[in-house]
């Protein structure tokens, strides 16, 4: 089975995924206000006021929360985002290691010896779990059928996994492809509420559907 098609199966149609890594452009109508309307010019300078503040926050919470994992973590990099409807996104940044690198089933990994990272601007659930807005650290578990995703509270650069500090873990919807990845790839699909975790490692594809409240 091709990834093409494992992901037509799953969300009933295509989805592209060439924008891995990247935000999609969001288009905003611009509609001419006349002069001789305060009021809509007065909600506008709220609506842009509350705009600038949320932005504001946003830079501080990631630059507060994501740096530390930016700063430890070597080149490779990359980065798949969620865009909610109402404009809230859910980040992870992972090590796009070379396909060489081989999990062990059974145990959390860490690709490229860094735990992929989670922030994430909504209240999410994963499984029967409740993730609260912030930063987290992500580890699969591989294995030879239904690989698990684990979200860890602990984002300490550079520490060891500590199965004590996991808030969320779920199975995963994990299934073989035909052509083996390259590289890992990682990349979220959004539908509604719900962003797609999609993870490939050599020939194994592995989902798992976090959901926004």
């Amino acid at each position: 089975m091709t990834k093409e098609m494992l992901e037509a199966r799953r969300f009933g149609w295509s989805l592209d995924v060439s924008g891995l890594g990247t935000r999609g452009s969001r288009l905003r109508d611009r509609n001419a206000l006349p002069l001789n309307a305060p009021p809509a010019i007065h909600f506008c300078a709220e609506a842009f006021r509350t705009m600038s503040a949320t932005l504001v926050v946003r830079a501080v919470l990631v630059s507060f929360l994501l740096a530390p994992w930016m700063a430890a973590q070597s080149g490779g990099n990359s980065t798949t985002t969620c865009n909610l409807d109402d404009g809230r996104q859910v980040y992870l940044r992972y090590n796009a290691v070379s396909g060489k690198e081989k999990p062990a089933n059974g145990k959390a990994w860490a690709p490229g010896g860094a735990p992929m990272t989670l922030f994430t601007e909504a209240q999410l659930t994963l499984g029967s779990s409740t993730i609260p807005v912030g930063a987290y650290t992500v580890y699969p578990i591989p294995a030879r059928g239904n690989w698990t995703l684990v979200v860890n509270k602990n984002v300490t650069a550079g520490a060891a996994y500590d199965e004590k500090q996991d808030i969320a873990r779920a199975p995963m919807e994990t299934a073989q492809i035909e052509q083996p990845a390259d590289t890992l790839q990682v990349a979220f699909a959004h539908v509604g509420a719900r962003c797609t975790l999609r993870i490939y490692v050599g020939k194994a594809a592995s989902f798992a559907d976090f959901t926004a409240k």
